[in-house]
């Protein structure tokens, strides 16, 4: 048997994270497959992908921090803040050292963002649909602010060529941060404009770009009958709290009974953890008062 499970995957530019889950469906040979984070056509990296039982844990997923690697340009803005925009606006740099020195104060403001609107040609969603789809048919449309938190934001490199500064950034932020909104806010504190030319994701929360495969490896090793690729869904759970049930508590949840939270030391009212008997994924459940109750049935059948 094919196992089901979540599948790492290191996307590609240029396809979208749709079609990412229909590749992985073929691979697989299965219609249940979900991804947790959408990553844009001309971003890469991690996208992890959920098939079979274990998209009954993704909606814990959506939380999760992210990490990133970006290419930022500086002297040219575009109505997308990518690479797939039209040119608004630009100017051309000299590289001086009053020009690196502004670029770098200007990614010291970042780190201290609380809250930010997502890009119009984004994949927020408005009445059902896609903001970037009512863009492109001259929609307006009016996006709000959300909160964000930049844990950091670290710059690996930067270079001066032809009259633009390339800047690679490295940035740990919580959901619903756009790194290309980062971008095009730098250029509007330095006055040089920019727009995100290289985007790659490397984390999303305790998954890692290092152990991702692309489209290539995983079809190779799919085709060989190696599927030492799918990661246990329980992996999805690691940033959860974990109990660990006896056979008669097991045997109880499984019937959808509550239980007692004496068993389980000091647990916060609301708290969600995750519940193991042995290795096995039993439920999530929650504390109310002085029993657990039963958010998520997750035992196999």
């Amino acid at each position: 048997m094919i196992p089901e499970g979540i599948i790492l995957l290191d996307k590609k530019e240029g396809i979208t994270s749709m079609a990412s889950d229909n590749f992985i469906k073929k691979l697989m040979n299965t219609r249940k497959v979900g991804h947790s984070g959408t990553l844009d056509p001309f971003a890469t990296g991690l996208l992890p992908v959920f098939t079979g039982r274990a998209l009954k844990v993704m909606r814990y997923t959506d939380d999760y921090d992210k990490g990133y690697r970006c290419v930022a340009v500086f002297g040219k803005r575009t109505d997308t803040m990518d690479t797939e925009g039209v040119v608004t606006a630009q100017c051309v740099l000299h590289g001086t050292g009053a020009e690196f020195d502004a670029i770098r104060e200007a990614f010291a403001q970042l780190k201290e963002i609380t809250s930010q609107t997502p890009p119009l040609y984004s994949a927020k969603k408005i009445n059902g649909r896609k903001a970037y789809e009512l863009a492109r048919q001259g929609v307006e449309v009016e996006l709000k602010s959300h909160p964000v938190k930049i844990y950091s934001l670290d710059i690996c490199d930067m270079k001066y060529a032809d009259g633009q500064i390339e800047v690679t950034f490295d940035v740990e932020c919580s959901k619903g941060t756009y790194i290309r909104s980062l971008c095009d806010s730098c250029g509007e504190m330095t006055g040089f404009h920019a727009f995100a030319k290289e985007l790659r994701r490397t984390k999303c929360g305790p998954f890692a770009v290092d152990d991702a495969y692309t489209e290539e490896a995983l079809s190779d090793m799919a085709g060989r009958g190696d599927y030492s690729f799918v990661t246990p869904r329980e992996k999805a759970l690691d940033g959860m709290k974990r109990i660990d049930l006896n056979l008669r508590q097991t045997a109880d949840v499984k019937l959808g009974k509550k239980i007692s939270s004496g068993a389980f030391g000091e647990l916060d009212e609301g708290l969600r953890v995750a519940a193991f008997e042995g290795d096995e994924l039993i439920a999530v459940l929650y504390r109310e008062g002085e029993i657990m109750r039963i958010e998520r049935m997750l035992a196999v059948d």
